[in-house]
């Protein structure tokens, strides 16, 4: 799975990831961050979701990361916003008031680019990166945002049912990845509606990492 697969997926609108509405288990437990209002929240592999419209709507700042171009001038086009596009190193950046979203590979962004960041919210990173790059991924999450406070969301499925992504995270996947650098605080959890993806049985679980 590299940058090409998920190039792709935007270019053919194979975009099951997306959600049509903002998740839940964000309006839900977000709030467990106790953000002031104004925070700036980083939202790694963000795509084009409506959870970054939620957060502005909710006087928070966004910061994102994105691979495809494409997913981000439509995330601007919905938020009804002109961006200013410029260059960051490898990158580019797109800004407007309140929201700047990196474009490009994730590994290329770095902590001084990036700013400071209050919390993180991934509802879509961890669960996108199979199991050989998820060390990495924790690695320079952690590095870029200095440890800050996350919203974790995670599935949990019989992955011999479905490959991924999104990927299957059990509770000890969390603790090994998470548990030497925060406190792991299980929020809740929930049955994915339908199964995830129609094909399988599978609950989305809410994790706060302080």
């Amino acid at each position: 799975m590299d940058a090409d697969y998920w190039h792709q997926k935007w270019e053919k609108n194979n975009i099951g990831f997306h959600q049509s509405a903002t998740n839940h288990m964000l309006e839900n437990y977000f709030n467990r961050l106790s953000l002031a209002k104004g925070s700036r929240v980083f939202v790694p592999l963000c795509g084009k979701t409506l959870d970054i419209a939620w957060l502005l709507s909710n006087s928070y700042r966004v910061v994102g990361a994105e691979l495809s171009e494409l997913a981000i001038t439509q995330l601007f086009a919905v938020l009804e916003i002109e961006p200013n596009i410029t260059v960051a190193g490898k990158l580019k950046l797109y800004s407007a008031d309140n929201i700047d979203i990196f474009v490009g590979d994730f590994f290329d962004v770095t902590g001084a680019a990036l700013g400071p960041v209050n919390a993180i919210y991934d509802r879509a990173a961890l669960v996108a990166l199979p199991e050989g790059v998820r060390d990495l991924y924790r690695g320079h999450l952690v590095e870029v945002t200095e440890k800050a406070p996350q919203l974790l969301l995670t599935f949990d499925y019989d992955q011999e049912l479905m490959k991924g992504p999104p990927f299957s995270i059990s509770t000890e996947d969390v603790n090994r990845y998470y548990g030497k650098i925060y406190e792991v605080t299980p929020l809740g959890s929930r049955d994915v509606r339908g199964g995830l993806k129609g094909i399988c049985a599978a609950t989305e679980n809410a994790w706060l990492l302080q």
